[in-house]
């Protein structure tokens, strides 16, 4: 089996073409760095400009499926001109991979997509699943519903649709775990708002795993990548310094100062979120990491 990958060379991406080499998949990527380039066997990459609709049409060579996850990160503050950013990434690159199948022969029958879990309204009591009808209550639904949407495209050219909503991932290779960590190492570690909020998390491991089993398996449709066992912002951060054997005795970090902080990108800190992995696991994909310590023990010791 040969894929093509976007978003390789991002924390989640690496992980998933480390998975794929393992498994004898060979991997085509593409890039915006001409220097990123490479030419092995079973690891080639290809240019590709999304802002100006650019891109190698011999990416596609071979190809049996598309794991698509290409786009801006949401983890920088979000000034005006960078929630387009966000947006329009996503839109692009999406569009120059169906506008360039449009018009090129080729063998490729599946994509699949990331997504995320922010497409979910901030809830305490609510627990959804992918049945959820999802409306723009927030920037973030907002962006997950112009990324699928443009992904839905895909099946006009009769290619398989699958999208992963994910969850927090949980990485010791970069992203939101690492930023928890550095206060906590420094005796400084506290919980945001009420603490009372829902983080859905996933091992980075097993969210690589997750993609590859919807790819084998030809699942279709949306999949939620979360384990199964959210927990609240509170024991979020009290399991870290447990695992790290640190005390926490500050109190919990209010709203509005995280706000002046970070602006409007701080509600990724303060939404709850409780969101089922009943789908994915019911289509037979089994967690490593279903309970919180275990994986953090994994990832910090």
């Amino acid at each position: 089996m040969k894929v093509l990958i976007t978003g390789a060379t991002g924390l989640i991406g690496k992980e998933i073409v480390k998975l794929c080499l393992k498994n004898a998949i060979e991997v085509n990527y593409l890039t915006t760095s001409k220097s990123k380039i490479n030419n092995k066997s079973n690891y080639q990459g290809f240019y590709w400009n999304p802002k100006q609709q650019i891109i190698d049409e011999n990416c596609f060579t071979g190809v049996d499926a598309i794991i698509h996850l290409a786009g801006a990160t949401v983890s920088k503050r979000w000034t005006s001109t960078y929630k387009k950013e966000i947006l329009s990434s996503r839109k692009e690159t999406t569009q120059v991979l169906v506008n360039a199948l449009k018009n090129t022969k080729h063998t490729i029958k599946q994509v699949v997509s990331a997504s995320a879990i922010g497409v979910y309204p901030d809830s305490l009591t609510n627990y959804y699943d992918e049945t959820f009808k999802t409306s723009n209550t927030s920037f973030l639904s907002e962006v997950v519903n112009v990324w699928e949407s443009e992904v839905d495209v895909f099946s006009q050219l009769n290619i398989t649709v699958s999208k992963v909503r994910i969850g927090l991932v949980l990485s010791n290779k970069g992203g939101a775990l690492l930023e928890m960590v550095k206060p906590i190492k420094f005796g400084f570690g506290s919980a945001f708002g009420s603490g009372k909020q829902w983080q859905s998390w996933v091992h980075i491991n097993d969210l690589a795993k997750l993609f590859l089993y919807v790819l084998n398996h030809k699942l279709e449709g949306v999949y939620n990548a979360v384990a199964p066992n959210p927990v609240s912002n509170q024991e979020l951060t009290k399991t870290i310094a447990t695992v790290l054997n640190k005390p926490l005795f500050l109190p919990n970090i209010p709203k509005f100062f995280m706000k002046l902080v970070l602006g409007e990108m701080h509600v990724l800190l303060y939404e709850s979120q409780r969101i089922s992995s009943k789908k994915i696991e019911d289509a037979g994909f089994h967690f490593k990491y279903h309970h919180l310590q275990p994986a953090l023990e994994d990832l910090l010791i």
